[in-house]
Order: structure tokens, then sequence, then C-alpha cells
């Protein structure tokens, strides 16, 4: 628990700051850089600390995220422009590419369908507190303290979570031979780089029309290509296949993908948007941004007592229902800003976060045997990921190429409202096609929800 709250508590502080942070080092255009890169490390590195979780176990596994997100804190605390934030933000988030996974699978391991849905409402307390607590902290930080301090925080909570787990966790684990799929990861890697790296700076860097743009596009397209060859023949693939021949656990990953896209075009955006037309303070407008993060470990409290009762899969509909209703609301209205309704559509939106993410991960847990459970809970995490650092890159892109076009740039709050309308809008249309991947899981029944099946048709 304390190790998701230093995952918690990181997820939630820095977006209050990023008005803060590119007062202080400039470069706006560039600031979705800081999500991108570290959810882009995050998604490459979650495959492979997934596998080597079934194979060496989680417990160093854990331990090795939490130390690195540690010293690439550290890195962040001291950056001294926008590059050198965006290269340790890199390293955070192959830190925290083993840290979300490995709770989520320890708890996999340890608890049955049946006391999951009590697990999910401790844990979902932890990132209650840290909703509350991290823009809180990050608003103060930055009014009265320096920005710096976001990271500066992970220190003593990193190294609580690092003594509790040495002294209180063990595990028996099956130590056997391993081989490391460098190749998987190593094309995968260059192939999302070469992805985000166009869609964030075509338009801004260069022209979208460009030989670098459209190579770019080209190049992490074949490369995807060639990966899925590569891990069709490799003996130990960084992301198996078989995953994506199970309708159970592909509809799981493409909500997670979408998902991640959304909640990270929200909280990456919302805060700057009220502080640059309300005139709000960082704290203020971080504190509507952490409705969203209180009302999904609200949801996910009951989203277990749901899908006993009503099954995983119409838990899941009804909470993308409250996204996609949610997300209407901001598009509605992006235009007459009101600091009381986008906070009452991030409760909202992070409520139905939390009835969808809840059962749809304990789904695809339930459906597989101890030892696919790490593949399959890092594949879902992984999608995750890399939905979150696309979708930051897509919003980033539309709203950079909105300000472009505008006199004055971000520095006009009407310009800000249009740029913002345009992330609301893509927002929208991801939570729909997301809702429609939900509804097309496979069918469940509720009495028995350790029965689930991850390849039926029904």
């Amino acid at each position: 628990m304390v190790a998701s709250g230093l995952a918690a508590l990181d997820s939630s502080i820095l977006a209050t700051a990023i008005p803060s942070i590119v007062q202080d080092l400039g470069d706006f255009q560039h600031f979705p850089w800081l999500f991108s890169i570290y959810l882009l490390a995050q998604a490459v590195s979650v495959p492979l600390y997934a596998k080597l979780a079934d194979l060496v176990g989680r417990k160093p596994l854990l331990l090795f995220g939490i130390g690195l997100f540690l010293v690439a804190s550290v890195l962040c605390a001291v950056a001294w422009s926008m590059p050198v934030l965006i290269v340790a933000r890199g390293l955070q988030g192959l830190g925290a590419g083993a840290i979300l996974p490995m709770t989520m699978t320890i708890a996999g391991d340890i608890y049955t369908v049946e006391e999951r849905s009590k697990i999910q409402g401790y844990l979902a307390s932890v990132w209650a507190i840290s909703s509350v607590v991290g823009p809180t902290l990050g608003g103060l930080f930055c009014q009265y303290l320096s920005w710096r301090w976001v990271f500066w925080i992970n220190l003593p909570l990193g190294l609580l979570a690092v003594v509790l787990l040495v002294r209180k966790f063990h595990e028996n684990v099956e130590h056997r031979q391993h081989k490391i799929d460098f190749a998987g990861i190593s094309l995968l890697t260059a192939s999302l780089t070469l992805l985000i790296l166009a869609i964030l700076e075509g338009g801004q860097a260069w022209p979208w029309d460009s030989p670098i743009s459209i190579g770019s596009l080209a190049g992490g397209a074949v490369l995807l290509v060639v990966f899925i060859l590569v891990e069709k023949r490799a003996s130990e693939p960084v992301l198996p296949l078989w995953i994506f021949t199970r309708r159970l656990l592909v509809t799981t990953s493409v909500g997670a993908f979408g998902s991640g896209a959304i909640l990270l075009g929200l909280t990456s955006y919302i805060p700057t948007y009220l502080v640059k037309t309300l005139g709000l303070s960082p704290l203020v407008a971080g504190l509507s941004v952490a409705a969203i993060l209180a009302g999904w470990p609200l949801a996910a409290t009951y989203a277990g007592r749901f899908y006993l009762k009503i099954g995983f899969r119409r838990t899941a509909v009804l909470g993308l229902t409250l996204v996609v209703v949610a997300v209407a609301g901001l598009v509605a209205t992006v235009g007459t800003p009101s600091l009381l309704w986008v906070t009452v559509c991030c409760l909202v939106a992070g409520m139905g976060f939390g009835l969808s993410a809840t059962p749809t991960m304990v789904a695809a847990q339930a459906s597989v045997p101890w030892h696919e459970r790490g593949v399959v809970t890092g594949n879902n995490q992984f999608a995750r990921a890399v939905g979150s650092a696309v979708g930051v890159s897509i919003f980033g892109a539309v709203a950079n190429a909105i300000l472009a076009r505008a006199p004055g740039g971000a520095l006009v709050s009407a310009n800000l409202i249009g740029a913002t309308n345009g992330v609301f809008l893509v927002a929208l249309g991801v939570a729909f096609l997301t809702w429609l991947a939900i509804w097309a899981m496979p069918r469940d029944h509720p009495q028995a929800p350790t029965t689930v099946s991850s390849t039926s048709g029904e």
C-alpha cells in the first residue's frame, strides 16, 4: 500500500505544478513531454518487469523499481532546464514501470477474487488520500516554496516502502533459467518513441508533411510490424502474442488503453485551463483535478460488490458510461469556465474510472493461472501506460496546433479555451470508443466470478 501511495502521490501532485514549472523553466509547448516520456518509459518497461516477475519473483523487481524511482526523483528536483527535467522524468518512468504492476500482481497472488473486492477498497483508500494530499501539497509547494518539492517529497515515502517491503513481505519463488527478449524490448521502445515523437512534434518542430514527420510515422509503424514478427519467434517474448487471441484480455487491454489516454488528457490540461481562464491559484486548480482521483477510489471501493452481483462486464460498462457523460459535460461548458462544474465532472469521471478499472483488471487476473498472472497484469498496465503516452501526445498536438494559429498563444485565455475544447473533444471520442470496447467483453456470471473465461465468445 505504501508503494502504491508513492505512485499515487506522483500522479496527483505533478499536474498541479505544471504552471509553475513552465513559468520557471519555460518551453510551454514541450511540457507534454513531462508526461509522454514518463509514460513511454513506463510502458516499454512494464512488459519486461511483468515477464521477470513470473520468473524471479515480485519482491526484487518492486525494490528495484522503488530505488530507481527515488534516484530519478532527486534528478527531477535539481533539474535546471526543461530538457533535463524531461530526461529525469524518463528515468522516473522506468522505476514506475515496476511499482504499480508488481503491487497489483502481489494482490492477485495472495488474495482470492472474492477477497480482492475488500483489498481493492484498501488500495483505493491510498489513492483517495493521495488525491487530496497530492494536489494540496503541490499547490502549497508552488505557492510558498518551490515546485521542486513535488519531487523531494517522494524520498521519505519511498524509503518507508522499502523498509516495510524488506521486513514484512516474503514470497516463495521457483527460480529457473530465463531468456530476456532484448530484441523485442528494443524494437518496441524504438517504435513507440518514433510514433510519439512524430505526434507531439508534428506541426511544431517541423511541418506534418515534412520528410522527418512522415519518416518518423512510417518508421514507427514498420518497427511495430517487425516487433510483432520477432515476438512470434521469441522463446520468451516480452509481450506474448497469445494475450491478443483471448477476447477478454483484448477488450480489457483496449479499455485500459482508452482510460489511460482520457485520464492524462484531463489531468494534464484542466489545471492550466483553470489557472489561465479563471485566475485561480495552482492549489485551487489542482484540487479540482483531485476530484478525479478522489472519485476513482471511492467507486473502486464498491466496485467489488458490484461485480460480484452483476458481473465484471456490466460493472465496467456502467463505469465507462459515467466517463462519457462527464467528458461530454466538460465539452458542453468549456467556453464558460466554472470551477464547481469542472470539479463535479471530474468527480463523475473518477467514479467511472473506478467502476471500470477494477473489474476489468480482476477479470483478466482471474482468467489465468499464477505463472501467467504477472504477464497479464503487466499487459493491462502496459496498455494503460501506452494509452496515456499516446493520448497525451495527441492531446498536446491538438492543443499546440490550435495555439499556433492563434495570436498570443497560450497567454490569451480565449486561445487556451479553444485549445482545451479541442482536447476535450478528442477525449470524448476516445471515451466513446473505449465504452464500445468494454461492451464487447465476454459475458460473465456474477454468481461465480472465479470462473470467468478469457476465451468465451459470449
